[in-house]
Protein backbone atom coordinates (compact mmCIF):
# COMPACT_ATOMS: atom_id res chain seq x y z
CA UNK A 1 0.00 0.00 0.00
CA UNK A 2 2.46 2.58 1.01
CA UNK A 3 4.81 1.98 -2.27
CA UNK A 4 1.77 3.18 -4.45
CA UNK A 5 1.49 6.48 -2.75
CA UNK A 6 3.13 9.30 -4.86
CA UNK A 7 4.79 12.71 -3.31
CA UNK A 8 2.64 15.69 -4.29
CA UNK A 9 4.47 17.50 -7.16
CA UNK A 10 3.53 21.07 -8.93
CA UNK A 11 2.78 20.96 -12.43
CA UNK A 12 4.25 23.74 -13.33
CA UNK A 13 8.42 23.53 -12.79
CA UNK A 14 9.93 25.79 -9.84
CA UNK A 15 12.22 27.64 -12.08
CA UNK A 16 9.46 28.76 -14.31
CA UNK A 17 8.12 30.96 -11.12
CA UNK A 18 9.79 33.78 -11.25
CA UNK A 19 8.70 34.07 -15.22
CA UNK A 20 5.33 33.64 -14.67
CA UNK A 21 4.52 36.29 -12.32
CA UNK A 22 6.85 38.87 -14.13
CA UNK A 23 4.34 37.43 -17.08
CA UNK A 24 1.08 37.45 -15.69
CA UNK A 25 1.27 40.82 -13.57
CA UNK A 26 2.25 42.69 -16.45
CA UNK A 27 -0.63 41.24 -18.19
CA UNK A 28 -2.89 41.99 -15.50
CA UNK A 29 -1.26 45.43 -14.96
CA UNK A 30 -1.38 46.50 -18.69
CA UNK A 31 -5.32 45.08 -19.08
CA UNK A 32 -5.91 47.24 -15.43
CA UNK A 33 -4.19 49.99 -17.34
CA UNK A 34 -6.59 49.69 -20.35
CA UNK A 35 -9.67 49.22 -18.11
CA UNK A 36 -8.97 52.78 -16.48
CA UNK A 37 -8.37 53.99 -19.85
CA UNK A 38 -11.75 53.15 -21.13
CA UNK A 39 -13.29 54.57 -18.04
CA UNK A 40 -11.74 57.48 -18.13
CA UNK A 41 -12.08 58.40 -21.73
CA UNK A 42 -15.76 56.85 -22.59
CA UNK A 43 -18.58 59.01 -21.58
CA UNK A 44 -21.53 57.74 -19.52
CA UNK A 45 -23.82 56.71 -22.39
CA UNK A 46 -21.52 54.90 -24.66
CA UNK A 47 -20.04 52.84 -21.68
CA UNK A 48 -20.99 48.65 -22.18
CA UNK A 49 -21.16 46.74 -18.79
CA UNK A 50 -20.64 43.58 -20.59
CA UNK A 51 -16.85 44.51 -21.66
CA UNK A 52 -16.50 46.29 -18.21
CA UNK A 53 -17.28 43.01 -16.72
CA UNK A 54 -14.77 41.34 -19.26
CA UNK A 55 -11.79 43.38 -18.69
CA UNK A 56 -12.23 43.48 -15.49
CA UNK A 57 -12.56 39.63 -14.73
CA UNK A 58 -9.59 39.14 -16.85
CA UNK A 59 -7.48 41.44 -15.14
CA UNK A 60 -8.25 39.79 -11.83
CA UNK A 61 -7.48 36.43 -13.11
CA UNK A 62 -4.19 37.64 -14.07
CA UNK A 63 -2.98 39.61 -11.17
CA UNK A 64 -4.17 36.71 -8.78
CA UNK A 65 -2.10 34.01 -11.07
CA UNK A 66 0.63 36.44 -10.75
CA UNK A 67 0.45 37.13 -6.97
CA UNK A 68 0.32 33.22 -6.52
CA UNK A 69 3.45 32.54 -8.38
CA UNK A 70 5.02 35.38 -6.88
CA UNK A 71 4.51 34.16 -3.73
CA UNK A 72 5.59 31.09 -4.81
CA UNK A 73 9.16 32.29 -6.25
CA UNK A 74 9.57 34.28 -3.35
CA UNK A 75 9.38 30.77 -0.70
CA UNK A 76 5.87 31.32 0.68
CA UNK A 77 4.40 28.15 -0.39
CA UNK A 78 0.48 28.51 0.02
Amino acid sequence: MVESVKPISSPVPDAWYPTLSVLMLSIGLVITAAFFIYEATSSRKNRCLAKELTTGAVASVFLGFGSLFLLLACGVYV
